[in-house]
This record gives C-alpha cells, structure tokens and sequence, in this order.
C-alpha cells in the first residue's frame, strides 16, 4: 500500500467522540406502563388473569358446585330449576358477554406494547450496526497503518506473511 492510499484513509471516530454522539439507553416497558390508562390497566390485568389456569379451576369449580347443588340438594334448598339451570345460564352468559370485550381491550393494549418493544427493538440493531460499523473503521485503519509500516521496512506484505507462517515439518514416509 502506498502512502497515497494511507492518506486517504480518515482516522476514525475516538470511543470518546463516539460515545458522545450515543443516545442513552431507554426502557420500553417502563415507558409504555406510564403511558397506561387506569381503564386500560384494568383491562390489562384482566386479560393476563383470565388467561390462566386459576381462572379456569374458579370457573370449574363455580360451575360444579353451583350445578351439583342444584341437582342433589333437598327440593326446599335449591335456588336454580335443576332441568333448566336458568340462573346459572344467565350468569354465565353474562360473565362472556363483559369478558369477550374487555379481553379484546387489554389484547389491544398488549398489541400495542408488543409493536413498542419491536419498534425499540429495529432502534437497538441500528445502534449495533452503527457501532459495529466504527469498530469495522478502526480495524481498517488499523490494518492500513500496519501494512504502511511493513512497506516502509522495506517488505511487501505478502512476503512478510509467508514468512510469519510456521513451516510445515516433513514427516518421515512410513513403511507399509
């Protein structure tokens, strides 16, 4: 390489000065909590408990006690028709009809958390591949400088690798 082409080549940003031009770090999750509304909270929570095994066993259990005992409770103590289960089907009917909703909300609200942490996600790889591009600068750089430095000894630097290269030892041919 000539000195023509060294000097070329720009010396790259110091950590320092590129540290400097770095935006800091965020966090996501905490941003899109604070941006939360108390109704969207709620139908946060909802969403994420209702979708559990907890809330199924309640629901199960609910369901066979309140069917168990209208069926095999004295006819004096029963409160729901056992043949039509009125009460019950109300009541459940309801719980779906306020549920089905209220879980569309908090799946928008995870949604939208979802698309945040993507969105941060695409501005972290930019990052990486701006510094990785630096770190690629300061390789080539340094590679310029060492290869003007071989040059200037008086070597090329393909016969100095060649000569940095271990001989290979010839093994003795073995008898068969």
């Amino acid at each position: 390489m000539s000195d023509t082409s060294a000097a070329k080549l720009q010396k790259p940003l110091s950590f320092v000065e590129f540290s400097k031009q770095r935006k800091l770090l965020r966090n996501i999750n905490k941003e899109h909590s604070e941006k939360l509304s108390t109704l969207d909270r709620l139908a946060y929570w909802i969403t994420n408990h209702v979708g559990t095994m907890s809330f199924f066993l309640v629901i199960l259990i609910w369901t066979v006690v309140w069917l168990g005992w209208n069926l095999l409770a004295p006819k004096d103590l029963q409160f729901d028709p056992p043949t039509g289960f009125v009460f019950w089907l109300f009541i459940s009917n309801l719980i779906q009809l306020l549920l089905m909703p209220l879980i569309m909300v908090g799946q928008n609200v995870q949604g939208r958390h979802s698309e945040s942490r993507a969105d941060y996600d695409l501005e972290v790889n930019l990052r990486a591949e701006k510094e990785i591009e630096v770190i690629l600068q300061h390789l080539e750089y340094q590679n310029t400088i060492l290869i003007a430095m071989v040059e200037t000894l008086g070597a090329s630097p393909d016969e100095s690798i060649r000569n940095l290269r271990p001989k290979r030892k010839q093994s003795p041919a073995k008898d068969v």
